[in-house]
């Protein structure tokens, strides 16, 4: 579980004051016993009496109380001898806390903090905001994250009443029972009204984190967005998927990156050095890696000596996704066991129905010499008419759509500015938005140590940021296409508007090798090891020395998500690849392939590769060893003339009309789906029963009625008709 990235280092201190609460509240009601000692009827008693208490009117009182139910659901470490125990305890009094009601009256008690206007003036007419305006805010979605977080980990070890409250807990997440919405739009609200200026001392760090949960917990991750896209596909009729993509991905081996020049003069004199070892085919960049047969399989051993060069580069072989989504270690096979296979492309082939009927099209023009035209848009155009009105499955993601479609526009644009402020590419603004509210202490640190203890936390803190924010837009970018193509190209257009695509390359155009291997965490201050153990003293030295990973998982999952959104954003939009052409993103890609994950150089070759038929014939002539790359790891397409640039879609467009063919049907779509104040005529189901239509009566105006005689003899007899014409 991601609980220890809920606290800031800062916040350390109100461990302590949260167990002092509760165990004021536990023996002015309850006996001297301990709580791991009391039976279930008399834990149910407590909790019970802590949401009372969570209804009395004096605001110190109810913080108290909140307080108390806070150390309950951080698992009543202080009887805990071991963080698995810790662990235990949580799920035990999380779902206990769930079972009597106490997500509703926490979400009660967070619209009335949202809706506090003394707070928000007060925090707008502060020159410096800092933890202490945020505390019950902070307690809040403490309680409301862990128990989303929690109770969203399915545990084969469960009740079945847990699995009955879990499933109901996560049908009520998502439905429109809070304020008449789902808890992700009110959410949602939060940041918006913190990026407006309105609410500077909302803590965005847990908000974004609880949002990010309620979003995974509700429609699913990557996991059940396979499943789900299975199902649709088996209800429509489609063919089943030739692979799982996530699976494939996960046996890809990494590539070592293209070189620099100053890598390779580097290399040189390392080599020019070694006078005791013997002389080896470096693998250090793409160029030495394809200058072996390209068609030839990855051979691990092949490797073995690979450590010596690798000072630009790491190489991580698997990469957790989501919790539930870590990869299993491959299983050892004893050398006499191995069995050669033989070399293939990773990914199947593909086509798009319009690109087969391009091909024809073309076909039929150059050979026979006429062409189809758009009929095919008009049959498909009657046969919506004629079928009526659609049906529309009321899932989690159609409610949720539902809910943030009419801010959808204003909530992409909060994300971006809360994702740009978090940037380490970004520069301290006066105008820039205030990220920090609850990290920065009421007293600034007054030595170097606290000093270094707080710039290890604020690093941390946008870190966190990043992460969460990457993860919410590629869920429901996915989520909404797989529930419909204009919802997500709702979004997406927003985002691109937005300025989304040149924020994503302005946070790679730093040192992403430093991003991703920083070490901005202390360990030994994460919930919930900080509670269980005595604390070592810190020292300037441990501090620097950060801890014992090689990599951050965080920055690598941040970057992972911000480059697939970067794809699905660009992918098949001319308009938008060109923007990666137009902000030169070609360099800043091919840097990123110095991180040697197999997922995140996917990725970036993926947009090297969409890109490359703009960049000009010199491009591809000094970059083959890249070209080569997205040869072997990127999926291939019928007549995809990629690697060669004659392709019709290499030719000028017409940018701006593409968007705004794209924007008109978008809102065609959401107002004929959504808009139910004013139904467009022409979208209105229509009644093809002749018996029906002949029944119906129609009232003719009186001028016609004396004329029709007159319109008879003009229109229909004295006009010859050629039956044989009308026949053919």
């Amino acid at each position: 579980m991601f609980v220890p990235e809920l606290y800031s280092y800062t916040e350390g201190p109100e461990f302590a004051l949260n167990r002092k609460c509760f165990e004021e509240e536990f023996r002015a009601h309850v006996s001297d016993k301990k709580w791991t000692e009391l039976d279930a009827a008399q834990h149910r008693a407590h909790a019970m009496r802590l949401l009372d208490g969570l209804e009395v009117i004096a605001r110190e009182k109810r913080l108290k109380v909140a307080r108390a139910i806070l150390y309950m659901a951080q698992g009543t470490f202080a009887e805990c001898s071991s963080e698995v125990e810790v662990q235990h305890w949580m799920r035990y009094n999380i779902f206990l806390l769930l079972d009597v009601g106490t997500f509703s009256a926490l979400v009660e008690l967070l619209n009335m903090e949202i809706d506090n206007s003394a707070a928000c003036s007060s925090a707008v007419r502060k020159p410096a905001i800092s933890l202490a305006d945020s505390t019950d805010l902070r307690v809040l979605l403490n309680i409301m994250y862990l128990m989303v977080e929690t109770i969203q980990q399915d545990d084969p070890a469960d009740r079945p009443e847990w699995k009955i409250i879990r499933e109901t807990f996560r049908a009520e997440l998502g439905s429109p029972l809070f304020n008449n919405e789902p808890i992700s739009v009110m959410l949602f609200g939060m940041v918006t009204k913190f990026c407006s200026g309105h609410a500077p001392h909302f803590p965005m760090k847990k908000v974004l984190l609880l949002l990010w949960k309620s979003i995974l917990f509700t429609l699913g991750g990557f996991e059940q967005l396979q499943t789900i896209k299975v199902r649709k596909r088996e209800e429509l009729g489609l063919p089943p998927l030739p692979e799982d993509s996530i699976r494939v991905i996960r046996s890809m081996r990494a590539a070592s990156p293209p070189a620099s020049a100053s890598d390779l003069i580097e290399q040189q004199q390392k080599r020019a050095r070694r006078t005791s070892k013997t002389c080896f085919l470096s693998h250090d960049n793409l160029d030495a890696f394809n200058e072996k047969d390209p068609y030839k399989a990855d051979d691990s051993r092949e490797d073995e000596d690979d450590n010596d060069d690798n000072d630009n580069s790491i190489e991580t072989e698997t990469f957790p996704l989501e919790r539930d989504e870590v990869m299993p270690p491959p299983i050892p096979h004893p050398p006499s066991e191995r069995v050669s296979f033989p070399k293939g492309l990773p990914w199947a082939p593909k086509v798009r129905e319009k690109d087969i009927e391009n091909f024809l099209e073309s076909s039929r023009s150059k050979f026979i010499g006429y062409t189809l035209g758009s009929v095919l848009y008009v049959v498909c155009f009657l046969l919506y008419h004629l079928q009526g009105e659609e049906e529309v499955e009321m899932c989690a993601t159609e409610l949720l759509y539902q809910g943030i479609l009419p801010s959808l526009p204003q909530y992409m644009i909060a994300l971006l500015k809360i994702l740009l402020a978090a940037a380490p590419t970004s520069k301290a603004k006066t105008d820039s938005i205030n990220i920090l509210a609850d990290v920065l202490p009421e007293e600034m640190p007054t030595t170097v140590l606290q000093s270094m203890k707080l710039g290890v936390d604020v690093n941390r803190h946008k870190e966190i940021i990043v992460k969460a924010i990457s993860a919410i837009l590629l869920l429901l970018l996915k989520h909404f296409k797989l529930n419909h193509i204009y919802q997500f190209e709702y979004m997406a257009q927003h985002l691109v508007f937005a300025n989304c695509i040149p924020l994503i390359l302005k946070f790679f155009n730093q040192n992403i090798m430093s991003y991703i291997i920083a070490k901005n965490s202390i360990s030994v201050l994460d919930f919930p090891y900080c509670v269980v153990h005595e604390l070592p003293e810190l020292t300037a030295e441990s501090l620097e020395a950060g801890d014992n990973n090689q990599f951050c998982w965080r920055n690598l999952f941040s970057c992972i998500n911000l480059l697939r959104i970067l794809n699905k954003l660009t992918k098949w939009k001319h308009s938008r690849t060109m923007m990666l052409v137009v902000f030169k993103s070609a360099p800043i890609l091919k840097r990123a392939l110095k991180v040697k994950q197999a997922m995140m150089q996917l990725y970036v070759l993926k947009l090297l590769k969409v890109q490359t038929k703009y960049l000009g014939r010199q491009w591809r002539k000094s970059n083959m060893k890249t070209m080569s790359a997205i040869y072997q790891k990127v999926r291939h397409r019928l007549n995809d003339d990629w690697a060669y640039g004659n392709d019709l879609d290499a030719r000028p467009w017409d940018f701006q009309a593409e968007e705004c063919a794209l924007r008109a049907n978008i809102e065609r779509f959401n107002s004929r789906r959504y808009d139910k104040s004013h139904s467009n005529p022409d979208f209105l189901p229509v009644d093809n029963c002749l018996q029906s239509v002949l029944g119906q009566r129609v009232d003719l105006p009186e001028d016609f009625q004396m004329n029709y005689d007159l319109w008879l003899e003009r229109e229909v007899f004295s006009k010859p008709i050629s039956w044989e014409e009308l026949l053919q």
